[in-house]
């Protein structure tokens, strides 16, 4: 964290390209974990199980075909950022406007539509595929610790 001292002290919590890329990948695991547990109880138990093995295909691909382009976008743009760079530059503002917008959307689902098996398909097939796509961020991290030792 770094400390600049101009006219008033301003707190930048600047951060490494390592820390942003465990940030990313952290991100992405603990959203899509909380999604599929959600889901997972939304479904219910019984003969509904089922409908987990149709998320987890539209979610496999989903991250096949979507989210690991965006994930390789997120990657690519903080590979290019320098040591010391804001940690909330981990997703571009663009970005944080969606998750913004997915969760608004997410928390009006569940206000107007009682969470059953629909929205706990939904929520587990998006679970998964965030959870899925999170392996490239943490490939990359991953070699990145282990190059820098």
């Amino acid at each position: 964290m770094q400390i600049r001292k101009q006219n008033s002290i301003r707190l930048k919590p600047g951060v490494s390209r390592t820390a942003h890329l465990f940030a990313a990948s952290f991100f992405w695991t603990v959203a899509g974990s909380i999604l599929m547990i959600r889901g997972w109880f939304w479904i219910g138990s019984g003969k509904a199980r089922w409908l987990v093995l149709l998320a987890l295909a539209a979610g496999s691909v989903k991250s096949r075909f979507v989210l690991d382009k965006t994930a390789g976008k997120i990657l690519r743009r903080i590979s290019g950022m320098e040591d010391g760079t804001c940690i909330g530059a981990v997703f571009s503002w663009k970005t944080w406007l969606l998750v913004g917008l997915m969760m608004a959307a997410g928390i009006s689902l569940r206000i107007f539509f009682h969470p059953g098996m629909v929205i706990g398909t939904l929520y587990m097939a998006i679970g998964w595929a965030l959870f899925l796509s999170s392996r490239n961020a943490w490939l990359m991290w991953f070699r990145r610790v282990h190059h820098n030792n």
